[in-house]
């Protein structure tokens, strides 16, 4: 048996033994795509496992993350520090080799993956972070950033609409430098893919300005390498390589849904191996094989890298300014001192926080060359654009200004592939009640520690005459419900300042800016600490505390009116002001007491969105003006005060508590 085929048997059994002895896995895909990426990453593929975090390695998603014995069989030949022992623990507690591809777990995974649909967008921000960077930084024969970015898709991929919507968008920039392997088996979990498929996706990329390339065996590794290198060459289309394979191969249930997601059991696993002249004990690894990926992949990632390092030094002699920029933003060195700007906010200021933020985007521009912005077809309602910078494109790959077109989802998916590359810092924006459209992408950041930032205007129902359709009710305590989202509705500039500081200094929690409309006088004194905190005295009681009022957003200025009229009847309330729940719920035993005390029961929650996550501040003897309705459509100063959003009737409410 020649190296080539020995190595790819030896991948194969792996698949089969670590999901039987699990008794759990994916085993089709695992058998049907070996071949591909053997070859990907004998031949072709730039890492080093000795430095897994090099940054100008080739990048690559497993998108088809349910094929995850696939990539750690290959992580473990190729060196990374993946062990025989870890891949016996294939889908156990705590091991090294979850279900699905998790970054933190497995050294050399580059983006946590399995949600279908969302692995080629995430290649596609990784991509553009390439494109962006190399025109930044490299220079006449230094070329510091200069590598592809791999993905290896299945059926199901291509089924899910947030695909379409990345590589449409992957098509328009004309990212070269993306190769997407497709495993077409055509079987799905139900069964054959026609049930339910029947596109012809050559034709569908094609239109989208992809170039591509059919394999018609994919066991047929000289076709599979001469599709990559042709991919390669092409640098004005990304490439969809179609590998033509069978799912199961080598299974009695071979091109069989049976295969998907079922382990082939004793008997069929070890006539599987037998087909490919593959007759030794479970978890075998040929020395031959070892040595096949090291004389191929291991010795070309460290000539590459250390070719890297010598380039890298070259640069830092020849542009230290240009070296030391790029090094602190891999490093996720990004800060923002607002101290100046605050001038330009005096007590008193009224604008919208969308205006605000807009304002400070700029401002942080200026501070941070690698900041980028962006939007879902919505720059001049959500205030995100960089003035006086270009726009991302062919044309200009440096600008700044990101065009995500209407396609919540993918923006969110292919900005976790732009902070998973690093060297960048993204912002995007949209309506806070299309965050439903993205909530699965921000499940991934979350679960990534990708500290991504969405700016989110249209908060509540001052939406106004755009109507239920349009007006977020619901989706605050939705993102509010989130792991590790920080959920900041700030109410005023000065809040507003403070949050993009925490949004932008952040290195492991993504976070949501909830913008409004309508315009809120800047009257709070708040600090940075304050907003940190999450919640704090905004406007303290004039005398013995009577009750206290909790409010976020644009509710804060109502509650601090509804404040002075009831010190004029005699009622010293306390105004919270509480942009965060989740900072607020990370503090100190005592300096929740220090702002909420126990003892003062009688407590009124202000907010223009549903009382959903209200309850363990009020607590049982507490109240909410809240909205737990849809919403309706009309001028937003109408919606606002039917819905009761007024000082007399905050006040009544306040009187009326027992």
């Amino acid at each position: 048996m020649n190296p080539n085929d020995l190595s790819i048997a030896t991948i194969r059994s792996l698949g089969i033994d670590m999901i039987n002895k699990a008794n759990s896995g994916h085993p089709g895909m695992v058998l049907g795509s070996a071949p591909a990426l053997y070859t990907l990453f004998t031949k072709e593929l730039k890492i080093n496992p000795k430095e897994a975090e090099w940054f100008n390695r080739d990048r690559f998603v497993l998108a088809s993350g349910h094929a995850s014995s696939l990539l750690y069989s290959l992580l473990h030949l190729s060196g990374f520090d993946l062990t025989i022992d870890d891949l016996k623990q294939f889908r156990q507690w705590q091991s090294r080799t979850p279900g699905h591809p998790e970054i933190e777990m497995t050294e050399g995974v580059d983006a946590s993956s399995g949600p279908l649909g969302q692995g080629i967008p995430m290649a596609v921000g990784m991509a553009m972070a390439e494109a962006f960077l190399a025109k930044k930084y490299n220079q006449e024969d230094l070329p510091v950033v200069d590598h592809f970015t791999f993905a290896l898709c299945g059926d199901g991929d291509m089924q899910e609409g947030v695909t379409y919507e990345a590589s449409s968008l992957a098509g328009h920039l004309a990212l070269g430098k993306l190769i997407v392997m497709y495993d077409a088996n055509k079987v799905t979990l139900d069964g054959p893919l026609d049930l339910s498929f029947s596109e012809d996706v050559k034709k569908r990329y094609e239109a989208m300005n992809w170039q591509v390339i059919t394999v018609l065996d994919g066991n047929d590794t000289v076709s599979i390498q001469k599709a990559i290198k042709k991919a390669k060459k092409e640098i004005y289309k990304p490439t969809l390589i179609i590998v033509n394979t069978v799912i199961g191969f080598g299974s009695a249930n071979q091109g069989t849904s049976k295969v998907h997601g079922n382990p082939l059991g004793a008997e069929d696993g070890k006539n599987a191996k037998l087909s490919y002249q593959f007759d030794h004990d479970e978890f075998h690894v040929p020395e031959e094989v070892y040595e096949d990926f090291n004389d191929t992949l291991g010795k070309r990632g460290k000539k590459t890298f250390n070719k890297w390092k010598r380039l890298m030094k070259q640069y830092k002699t020849e542009y230290p300014e240009l070296y030391e920029s790029l090094t602190k933003a891999i490093d996720g060195e990004f800060s923002f001192d607002y101290t100046e700007l605050l001038n330009e906010f005096p007590e008193g200021h009224s604008d919208a926080t969308r205006n605000t933020s807009e304002r400070i985007i700029n401002e942080i521009a200026k501070q941070n060359e690698n900041f980028l912005s962006g939007t879902a077809d919505l720059a001049c309602s959500t205030k995100t654009e960089i003035k006086g910078v270009a726009r991302f494109s062919p044309e200009d790959y440096t600008g700044r200004n990101l065009y995500f077109g209407i396609r919540e989802f993918a923006m969110v998916a292919i900005m976790n592939g732009m902070m998973l590359h690093k060297g960048i810092k993204v912002a995007s924006g949209g309506f806070l009640v299309f965050s439903d459209y993205f909530k699965a992408a921000l499940r991934m950041s979350s679960l990534m520690e990708l500290p991504i930032i969405l700016p989110l205007s249209h908060d509540s129902i001052a939406v106004g005459e755009d109507g239920p359709t349009h007006q977020p009710v619901e989706q605050l305590a939705m993102l509010r419900s989130m792991l590790n989202v920080n959920v900041l509705r700030p109410a005023d500039a000065n809040e507003m300042c403070a949050a993009w500081k925490l949004a932008l200094e952040s290195k492991t929690t993504p976070t949501a800016l909830i913008l409004t409309r309508q315009n809120v006088d800047n009257i709070t004194n708040s600090t940075y600490e304050d907003v940190c905190h999450g919640a704090y005295i905004a406007f303290k009681e004039a005398g013995e505390l009577d009750g206290i009022i909790i409010a976020s957003g644009s509710e804060v200025g109502l509650a601090r009116k509804a404040q002075l009229e009831l010190e004029k009847q005699g009622q010293y309330v306390r105004v919270v002001s509480m942009p965060s729940m989740n900072l607020f719920d990370q503090q100190s035993d005592e300096y929740k007491e220090e702002v909420l005390p126990r003892s003062m029961r009688k407590r009124l929650a202000i907010e223009m969105a549903t009382d959903f996550g209200w309850h363990k501040y009020i607590g049982l003897d507490g109240k909410m003006l809240c909205v737990n309705t849809y919403g309706a459509s009309a001028p937003a100063p109408t919606v606002i005060e039917e819905y009761g959003f007024t000082v007399e009737n905050v006040i009544n409410t306040y009187l009326n508590m027992n």
